[in-house]
């Protein structure tokens, strides 16, 4: 196989992979009613399960991401997916909710310990420093574009059963073969010598004493903040639809399709982000910059629509936050490359970002919830100005990594 073509099929099989771990999770977010009313449980423990599984993800994404550096990736990845497929099928054949409780803890250990972190390094090995972009924009659209058929077939195979509890059990079958692909395309596609190549070729390879100098780097502290913003960002950008429906006064159908193209549609996008950044910037930073720039101004501008403007010009202007914000956080995680952070390092940084990059997790949906409920519409206008503000200070940050990088390269010539 031509080298250039595996090497894209390999980041294809990589999406999948993705798309894939999640599933089980994440499940509530699409069988909500079906798993509560497999499992006969309540609403909150149906949200203890994911609190359960969000604080073991915190807990390890940083020694995970130092266990990343130290084993292959490769055998690092198919093992987190093997793993996975098993919790599934056991889950599956349970439906006990002490035992989900086990389950949804060891998730932690199978999806977030080691594999978050030599998912990115993956992708990072496998594009040189300059199609960084283009890569983890690649992974990211065929990461959503395979979660979303694996739903979509859950969905379908599930609708064929007789009740609730019988296709909610095909569902989570669904997810646990895929885990089987996913682990099976990579043995085949993904290369550990490519990988031991390029850590070869660093001055020096990871030792454990690194974590305590890359906790000293201004850099990393700036990327994790820079990945805090464009996440915390990309995961509000929801809060257009029920903005649609209870300010715009659209039909709830008429803004589901306008969520569809923001969610799925739109992951096309991420690749074409990954492109301006290698191509026209040829910084990650500096696009980042420029796009988060954008969405301040886009953010901000809801506040300024006019009254009586046309629903179908408020759908199409929101519209253009998902669209820059797919093609920003698509690449996000390339940044990690201008930080002046070794590719043997880069588990351990992933690992230390994701702590910080991901914290909107634990408190946006509930301050958000809280300005809506003390507030109602009017909320909208403070969730759109934090963001906007998210936003301005993301570039602002962008900018000084992309104006540090540009120092660090001279100095170096």
């Amino acid at each position: 196989m031509n080298g250039k073509l595996k090497k894209y099929i390999t980041v294809v099989a990589l999406g999948l992979a993705g798309g894939s771990i999640y599933f089980l999770p994440y499940i509530k977010y699409v069988f909500y009613d079906a798993q509560i009313a497999a499992m006969g449980i309540n609403n909150t423990q149906s949200g203890l399960l994911l609190s359960m599984y969000t604080i073991g993800n915190m807990i390890l994404y940083i020694p995970g991401g130092i266990l990343a550096d130290k084993f292959s990736p490769k055998k690092s990845l198919i093992i987190s997916l093997l793993s996975t497929a098993v919790l599934t099928f056991i889950y599956a054949f349970t439906f006990d909710y002490t035992i989900a409780l086990g389950i949804w803890f060891c998730l932690s250990f199978s999806t977030a310990f080691v594999f978050w972190s030599s998912l990115m390094k993956a992708v990072r090995m496998i594009g040189t420093e300059k199609e960084q972009g283009f890569m983890y924009g690649l992974y990211y659209a065929c990461n959503g574009l395979s979660g979303a058929l694996i739903q979509a077939v859950a969905l379908t195979v599930s609708g064929q059963a007789g009740d609730i509890v019988s296709g909610f059990f095909r569902a989570c079958m669904v997810g646990g073969i895929f885990n089987v692909i996913a682990a099976v395309a990579l043995f085949f596609l993904l290369d550990d010598k490519h990988v031991a190549q390029g850590e070869a070729s660093e001055e020096s390879r990871f030792r454990f004493k690194d974590v305590g100098v890359l906790l000293k780097r201004p850099t990393v502290w700036m990327v994790s903040l820079i990945i805090l913003c464009g996440y915390g960002i990309y995961s509000s950008s929801s809060y257009f639809t029920p903005y649609l429906t209870d300010v715009m006064g659209i039909s709830a159908s008429s803004s589901g399709l306008v969520t569809v193209l923001r969610t799925y549609v739109f992951m096309l996008l991420a690749p074409v982000g990954g492109l301006i950044a290698d191509k026209v910037f040829k910084s990650t930073s500096k696009w980042l910059a420029l796009a988060l720039t954008i969405l301040a101004v886009l953010y901000g501008g809801v506040l300024l629509l006019p009254e009586g403007i046309s629903s179908s010009m408020a759908v199409l202007y929101s519209l253009l936050p998902g669209a820059v914000g797919l093609m920003m956080y698509g690449v996000v995680f390339s940044v990690v490359s201008e930080a002046g952070v070794s590719r043997a390092m880069t588990g351990t940084v992933i690992g230390l970002t994701s702590i910080i990059g991901y914290l909107p997790d634990f408190f946006y949906s509930a301050m958000f919830g809280s300005w809506l409920d003390k507030n109602g519409n009017a909320g909208y206008n403070q969730i759109f100005l934090f963001l906007a503000a998210t936003a301005l200070l993301g570039a602002v940050i962008a900018f000084l990594v992309s104006r540090n990088s540009k120092k660090t390269a001279k100095a170096g010539e």
